[in-house]
């Protein structure tokens, strides 16, 4: 790639996880307090991405594969979010603010997988080349979450701008999207299938039972990922931490460190192992989180939010590569909307709905909770998923397009 292209698609993801981490990390937040919600409710809020996650593909599938340049549908999607963001910061009540909020992530969750695709296919080694490029997108969910910390919105009941704040990025980037690289779908020598279309093609995946079996695990693993999303912050306020949004933002600066060293990961350890490594850091960072307090095991709650890198890099990031090195050149769009799908769709989905349903059921009569008992339990499901990896994924021949000596 061109330096200038490389600055565009930095540019991209920068404003890509600005927009998500300006509000999402505090959601729970938000809804417990601003909103007087239940668990249950914060985690019926958190599984609508999994539902935009699940239409995801069909999305990409149908227009990023088929029709049009998926640059352009970056732009449009987040031009409409915009307009959704702004929408839901002025809700008053939870059922006023949720039909904005299921609306903006079907529009959203699309657009994870086109910004991956828009960067996979000005690649050549993607590999070496993706990581520094999704770096940028860690600094942008730093810089947003420093922001929240910084101007106290959390503590001072503001949370509402949050929303505001992402809707203005997401205006930006959907503009700055048709600056992008030009990224067509990919010329067919003939005339696309109705299953191709509506990117089913993308299936095929599952006839590598490598891959079918990394697939799995990573829909798995995403049940203990809802707890971390929707309760967390709710979590580290409850504990007496400020800026508890600030505090979260050192785990996307471990990802900047641990993204960098990907490329070198895989080429000692192949993909089996760094993935099962970042299945076991997830483990770790609850029983961090089980036994971590505001006072002098507050350096267990720091570990398990700095652990955020391993937990996310190692898994969700090398699953990316891995995912568009087994779909080849055929459907690249497809292949990152079909992983999106089990990921932030079904496993999200699955997750979203246990944990506000065990975090009502562990809520003391103070209404405070029972919070080493609700991280125990994506403890567990963490630690049986990677037995079950490290026992099930085989190790195959080398995968030219991830050129790393195994995996």
């Amino acid at each position: 790639m061109t330096l200038s292209t490389r600055i565009k698609l930095g540019i991209m993801m920068f404003l890509q996880f600005f927009i998500w981490g300006a509000w999402f990390v505090t959601l729970g937040t938000y809804l417990l307090t601003n909103l007087k919600t239940t668990g249950t409710q914060v985690g019926a809020a958190i599984l609508t991405q999994s539902i935009g996650a699940m239409i995801s593909p069909f999305i990409i599938g149908l227009l990023a594969d088929s029709y049009f340049s998926a640059q352009k549908i970056l732009g449009v999607l987040h031009l409409i979010g915009a307009i959704l963001l702004w929408l839901a910061s002025g809700s008053a009540d939870f059922s006023n603010f949720y039909p904005f909020l299921f609306a903006y992530l079907i529009i959203y969750m699309p657009t994870l997988a086109l910004v991956n695709s828009i960067s996979f296919r000005q690649m050549e080694e993607p590999t070496v080349e993706f990581p520094p490029i999704r770096v940028a997108g860690q600094v942008g969910w730093i810089v947003a979450g420093f922001i929240i910390g910084w101007l106290n919105w959390e503590q001072s009941g503001q949370l509402s701008f949050t929303f505001m704040m992402a809707a203005i990025a997401s205006a930006i980037l959907g503009i700055y999207s048709f600056a992008l690289p030009k990224t067509p779908p990919i010329k067919k020598s003939q005339k696309s299938s109705f299953r191709e279309m509506l990117g089913l093609n993308a299936l095929d995946l599952f006839k590598d039972r490598s891959y079918l079996r990394f697939f799995i695990a990573s829909v798995v693993i995403c049940i203990p990922l809802s707890f971390y999303y929707g309760f967390t912050n709710p979590f580290l306020n409850a504990v007496g931490i400020k800026g508890a949004a600030g505090i979260q933002a050192f785990g996307q600066v471990s990802e900047i460190l641990f993204i960098i060293l990907i490329p070198s990961a895989l080429n000692r350890l192949g993909i089996k192992k760094v993935i099962a490594i970042g299945m076991l850091a997830w483990t770790i960072r609850y029983v961090f989180f089980m036994y971590g307090d505001g006072n002098a095991n507050y350096w267990m709650l720091i570990g398990g939010i700095v652990l955020h890198g391993i937990c996310y890099d190692f898994l969700f990031v090398v699953g990316q590569i891995y995912t568009n090195s087994v779909a080849g050149d055929r459907f690249k769009s497809s292949a990152q909307g079909l992983i999106t799908f089990g990921t932030y769709g079904v496993g999200m989905l699955i997750g979203s709905i246990l944990s506000g349903m065990i975090v009502d059921t562990l809520k003391l009569p103070d209404d405070s909770y029972n919070w080493r008992m609700i991280w125990l339990i994506p403890a567990l499901i963490a630690g049986a998923i990677l037995l079950w990896f490290l026992f099930s994924f085989k190790s195959k021949p080398v995968l030219k397009n991830l050129k790393i000596e195994r995996y």
